[in-house]
């Protein structure tokens, strides 16, 4: 088994027209990032990632996750996380209630498992807060903890920081990847944002394996 995420030459067509063409490894706690303009393919690459690819579009090669074939797994199935550029919290629950639609009903310690996240992530007592009254970066932090919970084995990350102005960008993007380096996750980051890419620390290539 090797750790990590590996994209097995990977290449996504839409009616002949080459798209994505990635052939890389990203280790546990490894942030690659893709860079690249509208419609390179970017969003294409985590939608086959993540098991929501569209039927126009045609894909090859395989997605290994520590060592396991996923590519033709259900999304439920692959354990892969994904951080949108909307935080998509439930306006309708709080806090405490977004954070515990990823655990499962009945799990033993779920409200110790809640309260010991937001502890982490410097939101204690912030479980019954409504959702609307916090800040951008508290909601991506909510965020985060939500994907977190859910015990993924991968993290995608797209564009999760560009409606953050940008003192609360440069803190959320650090405490992001401090998160991800410490649980030893491999992450896929899409941005178009240079600063990202530096933070991120480590490699970044296009759509179509073209380094930078």
């Amino acid at each position: 088994m090797t750790p990590g995420l590996s994209l097995q030459g990977v290449q996504i067509d839409r009616a002949g027209t080459p798209l994505v063409r990635i052939d890389t490894h990203v280790a546990p706690g490894e942030v690659l990032t893709i860079m690249g303009p509208s419609g390179s393919g970017k969003s294409t690459l985590l939608a086959a990632l993540i098991g929501t690819l569209d039927p126009a579009f045609t894909l090859r090669g395989r997605i290994l996750l520590d060592g396991r074939d996923v590519t033709a797994l259900p999304t439920r199935d692959r354990r892969i996380g994904i951080l949108f550029q909307d935080t998509l919290l439930f306006p309708h629950l709080s806090v405490a209630g977004n954070l515990a639609f990823a655990l499962p009903r009945g799990l033993p310690g779920r409200a110790a498992r809640i309260e010991a996240a937001l502890a982490e992530a410097g939101l204690a007592g912030f479980g019954r807060r409504d959702p609307e009254t916090l800040s951008g970066g508290e909601r991506a932090r909510v965020a985060l903890l939500r994907t977190l919970l859910a015990e993924p084995k991968a993290i995608l990350l797209d564009e999760p920081f560009s409606r953050l102005d940008a003192d609360r960008r440069a803190q959320i993007r650090s405490f992001v990847f401090q998160t991800i380096r410490a649980r030893s996750l491999p992450a896929v980051l899409v941005t178009h944002d240079a600063e990202d890419a530096t933070a991120a620390e480590g490699n970044v290539i296009s759509p179509d394996g073209r380094s930078f």
